[in-house]
């Protein structure tokens, strides 16, 4: 910004082409010209904010979280079971809204999602059900009448 600034000297630019060509808002140039006007670049190069808030989860227990969502059979049954979880496990106050957004945002989730699996299914009935039904695909079809009979 300052080079820029410093190329337009002469003929002077408005803090929406410095926007442009520097290639931030232009609140961010009016911030960074008032601050470089009060301070030079000393207070220029101290200001430390990074505009964004920090997470109100650590690595550590979004790492957790992700875990209990994507097991098929852990069984939660919504967002209010899993704020509880999270108040048991790590002692947090979290709001409902807040979890809401943070779980669509960082996992993709859904407020109503269908599991990949049931909690209770069996996987030997699965496997049977499996080897029965491809036995008669590839029958002919009057093959397939005559098992039908029997």
């Amino acid at each position: 910004m300052l080079i820029e600034l410093k190329n337009h000297e002469e003929t002077g630019i408005s803090k929406r082409d410095l926007s442009v060509l520097v290639g931030v808002n232009h609140n961010s140039i009016q911030t960074w010209r008032t601050m470089y006007e009060q301070g030079g670049l000393t207070y220029l190069c101290s200001h430390r904010k990074t505009g964004f808030r920090p997470s109100v989860f650590t690595k550590d227990e979004h790492n957790a979280i992700e875990g209990k969502l994507k097991d098929p059979m852990n069984g939660l049954r919504g967002y209010t079971e899993l704020l509880n979880w999270i108040e048991q496990e790590f002692g947090k106050d979290v709001k409902y809204n807040t979890l809401l957004k943070y779980c669509i945002r960082k996992f993709g989730s859904r407020v109503k999602v269908a599991r990949k699996s049931h909690v209770n299914k069996d996987d030997q009935v699965v496997e049977a059900f499996k080897k029965t039904l491809h036995k008669s695909v590839g029958k002919p079809l009057k093959e397939k009448e005559k098992d039908l009979k029997k």
